[in-house]
């Protein structure tokens, strides 16, 4: 599979060293990556996969999937730029640009494209991203392409187009939220007694075994909170002074004030 990625900031980046951490399970012969600035991808440039280009088009030309992972409202420049070089019968288009739609794009590359929108988060350069996808019908048979790439980096999940707004918020979104809440207890940590190294250690490896011991056992959470809360004991003391305080309350809010200002965008 040859791989190019159109539009390498920080997203862009996060997928190709992803990606270069699975290169044999996703079976990548080559990562083509273009920006306007390609000095700060010069760590990448003595590895013999990477090649690195001003040029899309470039990228275009001697790439399978292709992967825009560009701003919004870039989106429609870019494929204004590279749809003289597009070949249905080659490639598949990738397209991790917020908010835009498939038929956006099939306006100027044509329906007979195979389009895909992705919307993985930044946990995808440690493989652990969750990566929502959705095709036009032309894509149905290329969705596998998709699937192997972004499951060799964390999950997929195959969702309808009018969900992935959501999906943009819970998943993309939702990494900043879960690192505010980490940082929230790691300043809990320090106000009761340890540094600060000590407290994020302890804050980062607490939520990683929460959610790991969800992934493993598939309890509701509420199971597994039953199991530390003992009758008038300090967790459901804690537990509910948050709650007193708009802990869930505000995180959902949280969520779909987001949901609506993507909804703007």
């Amino acid at each position: 599979m040859k791989i190019g990625i159109i539009g390498a900031g920080n997203l862009g980046y996060s997928i190709a060293v992803g990606i270069l951490g699975q290169k044999k399970e996703i079976k990548c012969q080559s990562i083509y990556l273009s920006k306007r600035n390609i000095d700060t991808l010069s760590i990448l440039k003595k590895l013999s996969i990477i090649k690195i280009t001003t040029d899309n088009k470039r990228v275009v030309k001697y790439s399978d999937v292709i992967i825009i992972a560009v701003l919004p409202a870039q989106l429609i420049t870019i494929l204004e730029e590279i749809k003289d070089v597009i070949n249905p019968n080659k490639h598949t288009i990738i397209s991790v640009a917020t908010g835009r739609k498939i038929d956006e794009i099939e306006a100027i590359l044509g329906s007979n494209v195979p389009i895909i929108r992705a919307m993985p988060n930044t946990a995808i350069s440690v493989g652990q991203s969750m990566t929502c996808l959705s095709g036009n019908e032309t894509a149905n048979l290329k969705m596998y392409c998709a699937k192997t790439i972004f499951n060799s980096l964390g999950q997929t999940l195959c969702i309808d187009e009018k969900h992935m707004q959501a999906a943009t918020v819970i998943c993309a979104s939702g990494i900043a939220f879960w690192m505010r809440l980490i940082r929230a207890t790691a300043q809990g940590a320090v106000q009761l007694g340890f540094d600060s190294d000590e407290a994020q250690k302890l804050s980062m490896q607490t939520c990683l075994g929460a959610a790991s011991l969800l992934i493993d056992s598939g309890s509701h959470p509420e199971q597994e909170i039953d199991k530390v809360t003992t009758p008038s004991g300090c967790t459901i003391e804690g537990l509910n002074e948050m709650e007193h305080q708009g802990l869930s309350s505000s995180l959902i809010k949280g969520l779909v004030t987001s949901y609506e200002k993507i909804n703007q965008i």
